[in-house]
């Protein structure tokens, strides 16, 4: 249920909403969008409710919403969410965005290398890996905390926003101090109290969407990072897991187009692990544009042979050049361009 107030109404009328809905058990969280200013209101909602806040003050009408997930949809918040980072870097609003780097933080060398080349090819945001998510126990798990060190150097040494993976609630911590954007994998999709956590940290967090997860699993697991009043979420489709075995993944195209338009939150799109295949993530790079992706989440390495995890998916700095040329006479093309580069601070 959401409770429109009026373009006339004021502080005092909404506080009173709110005042009311603690009264009764419930919570309501303001949301103030371009054309309306909402209150979203959270917990168990009964149907006389609806009447009793539309005689409040300042109350325009009172609604209720279809969807489960109540924060992340449409209905209840209209306007794109724009999540700003350092830099002057904004995750939607209609401008593409680009994150790119090492799927994991090697050495200090290899991340430097790593960061000139998607710098030099137009990235806005520095992504590393410090703690990996490895099928198998034996493989290359990261660097920890010395990583997410070092990509923090890095970003503010190339000037750009940083996002790393964050994997346990023990490190939520630590991640939170060093990088300006908590991913959650996909694996962790539905770890609530590991989202919980995260979404009180306040950073952005983006939000993978699971191996198997549906769309409306998804969203509602963007919903228990919202819940916490942390609105700066961002969704991934990253690929699902099908009967399909001649690609890693299958990247969803339909989810982006989809989720674009039942929810208000921005959407990136990583081919890298959607297909598993260095040379499709261009073009599946240039679809995922097409269907109105926020951004894209690549993988480069400066020599993807000898990298310690997700070689055969990473582009070189120079193919990765390519893909952002093309990308961006597509997004003009499109209307879509992508967004500014990072300020850079001296």
């Amino acid at each position: 249920m959401i409770v429109v107030m009026s373009a006339a109404g004021t502080e005092a009328q909404r506080n009173a909403v709110i005042a009311r809905l603690v009264d009764l058990g419930l919570r309501g969280q303001e949301i103030v969008g371009e054309s309306r200013t909402v209150i979203a209101v959270l917990g168990n909602v009964y149907p006389e409710l609806r009447d009793e806040l539309g005689t409040m003050d300042g109350v325009d009408e009172v609604l209720r919403v279809s969807k489960p997930y109540k924060l992340a949809s449409r209905e209840v918040q209209q306007d794109d969410t724009v999540v700003r980072l350092p830099h002057g870097v904004a995750v939607g609003g209609g401008r593409p965005v680009v994150m790119a780097g090492p799927c994991s933080i090697e050495s200090e060398s290899q991340l430097w290398e790593a960061a000139r080349g998607v710098r030099d090819g137009g990235a806005h945001i520095l992504r590393g890996g410090a703690f990996k998510p490895r099928s198998s126990p034996y493989s290359f798990q990261g660097m920890g905390v010395p990583g997410l060190q070092l990509l923090r150097r890095a970003g503010d040494e190339f000037g750009m926003p940083v996002i790393s993976e964050l994997l346990s609630v023990r490190d939520v911590a630590a991640v939170a101090q060093y990088s300006d954007v908590l991913q959650i994998g996909a694996r962790n999709m539905q770890n609530f109290v590991l989202l919980e956590e995260a979404g009180k940290t306040g950073k952005p967090v983006m939000l993978k969407r699971g191996l198997a997860g549906t769309i409306e699993e998804w969203l509602l697991a963007a919903e228990y990072i919202l819940n916490q009043g942390n609105p700066n979420v961002i969704l991934c489709e990253r690929g699902i897991r099908t009967f399909e075995t001649a690609t890693r993944n299958t990247l969803d195209l339909n989810a982006i187009a989809l989720v674009r338009r039942l929810s208000h939150l921005p959407v990136i799109s990583d081919p890298s692990h959607g297909t598993g295949k260095w040379y499709l993530v261009k073009p599946m790079s240039m679809a995922s544009l097409a269907v109105g992706a926020d951004g894209l989440m690549i993988e480069v390495h400066p020599s993807p042979d000898h990298a310690l995890s997700d070689g055969a998916q990473s582009l070189t700095p120079a193919n990765f050049a390519a893909l952002m040329r093309a990308g961006a006479a597509l997004g003009a093309a499109l209307g879509r361009p992508f967004a500014d580069m990072p300020q850079r601070v001296a």
